[in-house]
């Protein structure tokens, strides 16, 4: 295939490419990295396809790119950074101490927390009475810091429920 033909290619496929992309991996920037991965992984290989059967070939092509970049090292890396951060945010923002400001709430507050059940009830004490760090309360318990991070997620969408119920 020459150049010329290649281009009319990448101009004729690139919004289904980056549609494929995007959709899987939901990040604009990463969708137009992958979209960019596709056409050249698609030049270099370009001799092993039939004309008639180039937009399944790309489409397939994206497909795979999308599906490496999501079990990737660098994407469950940035994915926990993302986590953490998201808790910092949790801690400041959602936490379920900011629902019920004063000294009533919080008191409530930490009724509702000692009612929780295990893995729930120490994790919730550490983190939302306590203020450690996940990685303290990682540290303390022995447990793996992403299972203190869902652990924290769950407590606090149950403390959530709970103070939606009594409202």
């Amino acid at each position: 295939m020459t150049t010329e033909k290649f281009k009319t290619l990448i101009c004729q496929y690139e919004k289904l490419v980056f549609t494929i992309c995007y959709q899987m991996v939901r990040d604009y920037q990463e969708a137009e990295n992958l979209t960019q991965e596709t056409f050249v992984s698609a030049f270099t290989h370009i001799d092993s396809c039939r004309e008639d059967t180039m937009k399944a070939w790309l489409a397939r092509i994206a497909t795979n790119k999308a599906k490496d970049h999501l079990k990737s090292a660098y994407n469950r890396k940035v994915a926990l950074s993302q986590d953490m951060s998201e808790m910092d945010v949790i801690r400041q923002e959602n936490s379920p101490e900011q629902l019920y400001m004063g000294e009533e709430g919080a008191q409530r507050i930490k009724e509702k927390i000692l009612t929780l059940k295990e893995p729930y009830s120490k994790v919730s004490i550490m983190f939302f009475l306590e203020e450690k760090s996940i990685d303290a309360i990682s540290a303390a318990l022995g447990r793996p810091k992403k299972t203190v991070q869902t652990q924290i997620y769950r407590a606090r969408s149950m403390l959530q429920q709970m103070i939606k119920e009594d409202t």
